[in-house]
C-alpha cells in the first residue's frame, strides 16, 4: 500500500492493537447492546470494529457479521476470539471509507467510535447509509463533541467527535428514530465520570 496516509494509520493502530491483549472490552458496547440485541436477526455490518466485541456480540445472536477495520492486528484478535467460541464473522481488512461492500444489503450497520475528520464522518455515515437494506438500521455511537470540554476521556481534538447538527444533516434520507447526547458513566481508578457520546439510530423507508 505504500507509504501513505492510510499506511500511516494503519501501523498506528496496529501498534495500540498489538501493545496490549484487549484494547477495549470483551463486551459489547452498551448502547449497541440495548438498541440492537432486541432486533431479528439478518445481515451486519461492524465498521471500524477494532477487536470485534460487537460484531462477535451479534453474531452469537445469530447475525451474519462482516466485520471491518484497518488493523490486521485488531481483525486477528477478532478471528481468534471468533474461532474459540465456534462464531462465524467474515472479517473483512481495509479502510472502511474505500473497502469494497454491498450497497442495499444490510439490516443494521453500526458505527461505534470511529474517529474521523468531518468532512471524513460525513461520507462515512453517506455510505453507512447506502449499505442499508429496506427497512435496515443505522446506529452511530461516537464522542459527542462537547465532550472535549464537558466529558472524560475520548479523543481531545473536537474535530474528530461528532456533533447533532452535522450528523442529522448526513443521514438525511433516513428516517431518524433516535438522535441526541447521551452520558455514559465511566468507572476509572475507584471513581466514577460521565462522559458525553453522541447516540443516532436512524432506519431506511422500506421500499415503495
Amino acid at each position: 500500500m505504500g507509504d501513505g496516509p492510510e499506511t500511516s494509520v494503519e501501523a498506528a493502530w496496529d501498534a495500540r492493537y498489538a501493545a496490549s491483549g484487549l484494547v477495549w472490552s470483551a463486551e459489547p458496547n452498551q448502547t449497541v447492546a440495548e438498541l440492537t440485541f432486541a432486533l431479528a436477526p439478518g445481515r451486519a455490518a461492524d465498521l471500524a470494529c477494532g477487536e470485534g466485541r460487537n460484531a462477535l456480540a451479534l453474531a452469537r445472536l445469530g447475525w451474519r457479521v462482516t466485520a471491518v477495520d484497518i488493523s490486521s492486528v485488531a481483525l486477528d484478535k477478532g478471528r481468534a476470539m471468533a474461532e474459540r467460541d465456534g462464531l462465524e464473522v467474515e472479517w473483512v481488512h481495509g479502510d472502511v471509507l474505500q473497502v469494497p461492500l454491498p450497497e442495499s444489503a444490510f439490516d443494521l450497520v453500526v458505527l461505534a467510535y470511529v474517529q474521523l475528520a468531518a468532512d471524513a464522518q460525513v461520507t462515512l455515515l453517506g455510505r453507512a447509509a447506502a449499505l442499508l437494506a429496506p427497512g435496515g438500521r443505522l446506529l452511530v455511537v461516537a464522542h459527542d463533541a462537547d465532550n472535549v470540554t464537558r466529558g472524560y476521556g475520548g479523543p481531545p481534538d473536537p474535530s474528530v467527535c461528532y456533533t447533532v447538527e452535522r450528523t442529522r444533516s448526513a443521514l438525511d434520507g433516513l428516517v431518524i428514530e433516535r438522535l441526541g447526547q447521551v452520558t455514559r458513566t465511566v468507572e476509572k481508578d475507584g471513581a466514577s465520570h460521565d462522559a458525553i457520546d453522541l447516540v443516532a439510530f436512524a432506519r431506511r423507508p422500506e421500499a415503495a
